[in-house]
This record gives structure tokens, C-alpha cells and sequence, in this order.
């Protein structure tokens, strides 16, 4: 294992650069990608100083992967990448401002809603079936909802 640390080269930097990124295509997070792009820089600082001791190419490559990690999750939580799709993996929060009719009424405050091809837990004041209601929010997979038309006493 020495002998090999011993004679790296910038093109083997280069390679597990581009290994990592295509990791990243398979496993997204934004995790790999800035490990392939550290050792890409590894890579290049080895081809501009060759002869660099191994240990210190695997110190560089640490520390600027830790760094890089770092940072871009910091940059990312001041500046949120944003989308077209919110809600996209986030089924129960799809339905926030629909409105249903109760085919099932709700007692002590639970209730079910069929929603389009499934059926839903609510958490709603008590009333009857045929009661129109709308979705406001989200608990975990039960979803919030509020009176529009009220059908019964």
C-alpha cells in the first residue's frame, strides 16, 4: 500500500475526481461532488509540483474536502436552491388548499378523507358526512383541515 501512496501521480487524483463525480450521478447529495472536485484540485496541484510528498497530497485532499463540504452547505443554507416543485417529495403538502366533502364523518376530532386514488387520516372539528372541508397543513402523514360548509347540526 505504500508503494502505491509513494507513487502517485496527478493523473490518479485526476481519476478518482471524476470516479466521485460519477458516484455523485448515482447517489445525488451534493456530498461526492466536492470530494471528486477536491481531489481534482489535488490532481492539479500535483501536476504543477510534482514530486509532493504523498502525505501531503492526502492532507490537502482532506482538508479541502472537509472544506468544501463545509462551505457549500453553509452557502446553501443561506441561499436555498430553489424549484418549480416544492411540495415534489412531500405528498401530504400536494393537497394544502384542496377542498374535499366528507365521506366519512369525523368524531373526536379524526377523521378520513379519500383523496384522489388513496385514503387520508384528518384532523378536523367534529361533522358529518358530505361536509365540505379544506386542507390547511400538515402533521406527519395526517393532514389539518377546516370547516367551508358545515352539513348537520
Amino acid at each position: 500500500m505504500i508503494a502505491f501512496l509513494e507513487s502517485l501521480a496527478f493523473w490518479h487524483w485526476l481519476v478518482l475526481g471524476v470516479g466521485l463525480a460519477i458516484i455523485e450521478v448515482f447517489a445525488p447529495g451534493a456530498f461526492f461532488l466536492w470530494l471528486g472536485i477536491s481531489a481534482g484540485v489535488v490532481g492539479v496541484l500535483l501536476w504543477l509540483i510534482p514530486g509532493t510528498p504523498w502525505e501531503l497530497q492526502v492532507l490537502l485532499f482532506a482538508i479541502i474536502s472537509i472544506a468544501s463540504v463545509v462551505l457549500a452547505r453553509r452557502y446553501l443554507k443561506a441561499y436555498p436552491l430553489e424549484t418549480d416543485l416544492p411540495n415534489l417529495n412531500q405528498r401530504g403538502h400536494q393537497y394544502v388548499g384542496r377542498v374535499f366533502t366528507l365521506e366519512e364523518p369525523v368524531i373526536n376530532g379524526q377523521g378520513k378523507i379519500q383523496v384522489d386514488d388513496s385514503t387520508w387520516k384528518i384532523t378536523c372539528d367534529d361533522c358529518e358526512v358530505g361536509t365540505k372541508v379544506v386542507i390547511n397543513g400538515v402533521d406527519g402523514v395526517v393532514l389539518r383541515a377546516a370547516i367551508i360548509t358545515k352539513i348537520g347540526n
